[in-house]
């Protein structure tokens, strides 16, 4: 598993790269945040995509990122545990997921530079 840090505002957030089809298919399902990671980073393979937060436990924030700059938030995500689950959209080539709230909190908002290290 390919851990690294990815900077939004003065931020840093420990973040676990998603890749593969399954990986990204489960997302955070079941999981909760811990001391290895505060936010995950899916890796697409499309420009346009949609999330749901199936089976998902706490609430997240989905973030879209274009071109290095954040394209779309969705805030505060419910977890839902129906197959009837709302989906959340967006364009880019990176999503990044963490605690539902962070952005609010933090002042993270569309058109903000995200830069990744390791």
């Amino acid at each position: 598993m390919l851990y690294i840090q990815t900077h939004i505002n003065q931020y840093t957030f420990k973040t676990k790269v998603l890749r593969s089809p399954r990986e990204i298919q489960m997302g955070m399902m079941g999981k909760k945040f811990d001391e290895k990671f505060d936010a995950l980073l899916f890796v697409m393979k499309t420009q346009e995509s949609s999330f749901w937060m199936k089976n998902c436990t706490i609430p997240l924030d989905i973030i879209f990122v274009k071109n290095g700059k954040i394209s779309k938030i969705h805030h505060n995500c419910p977890p839902c545990l129906t197959d009837d689950c709302k989906t959340y959209p967006g364009k880019g080539d990176l999503v990044i997921e963490m605690l539902g709230g962070t952005c609010k909190k933090l002042n993270v908002t569309r058109g903000k530079k995200v830069t990744f290290s390791i």
